[in-house]
């Protein structure tokens, strides 16, 4: 997919002040017990389609509004993907702004997990 260059600036801006991994090492933290909340910020509809095997959903339209519900404790542990890492590094940033300290965003998204045989479920 091809993302217009304004977007593309306001994601390299995010993703210079987010924590950022890879899908294997995502994944080695979910196994290792060492996130306690696994997010999908992608829309509605995509996630209905199909998701990371346990991950919850708060979309990036609603995660600001809807998160200190979710997880008051803003130390807690938090992984957020989309669909290739973009969404999930604005999600974080706006995360970091609201207070949370362990926020770390998934680069490549759904599609590196999928690519990467990783289960899903729907």
């Amino acid at each position: 997919m091809s993302h217009n260059p304004g977007f593309l600036k306001l994601v390299n801006e995010a993703r210079a002040r987010v924590k950022e991994c890879t899908v294997a090492q995502a994944k080695a933290r979910l196994e290792g017990g060492a996130v306690r909340h696994f997010l999908d910020v992608r829309e509605d509809h995509e996630f209905a389609k199909d998701h990371a095997k346990g991950a919850k959903h708060l979309g990036k339209g609603i995660i600001e509004r809807d998160v200190e519900t979710l997880i008051p404790d803003k130390e807690e542990a938090i992984l957020l993907y989309c669909g290739g890492g973009y969404r999930s590094a604005l999600a974080a940033d706006a995360l970091q702004q609201m207070g949370y300290t362990n926020v770390v965003s998934m680069d490549g998204g759904i599609k590196a997990w999928r690519d990467a045989g990783y289960p899903m479920e729907q």
